[in-house]
């Protein structure tokens, strides 16, 4: 199995289309059949280097790209690109 861990750093002023990206993102958990399960959470301690974070387990890395590749999930990361200043990922075997 593979966990993809992604961190995203937003522009201040992008806050309500940051909550928007976010919840987008967690709509696709159960519509795009290669998510295992997924987890999307915001930053809740002031002074950390970013702001939200996505983990999400796929059975191997095809599933990982089939979604990346996903037209519903290209959708949605077209709204991260224009907000966030900042990404992390980091994807493992577990």
């Amino acid at each position: 199995m593979i966990r993809h861990v992604i961190m995203w750093k937003f522009k201040e002023e992008e806050t309500e289309k940051m909550h928007e990206f976010l919840t987008g993102l967690k709509a696709l958990d159960g519509v795009i059949p290669e998510i295992l399960s997924m987890e999307v959470g915001i930053n809740c301690k002031d002074g950390n280097n970013y702001d939200a974070c996505l983990i999400a387990d796929f059975a191997d890395f095809d599933a990982l790209e089939r979604y990346k590749n996903d037209p519903r999930h290209v959708a949605v990361s077209q709204l991260c690109k224009s907000i966030r200043t900042a990404r992390g990922a980091v994807d493992f075997e577990v």
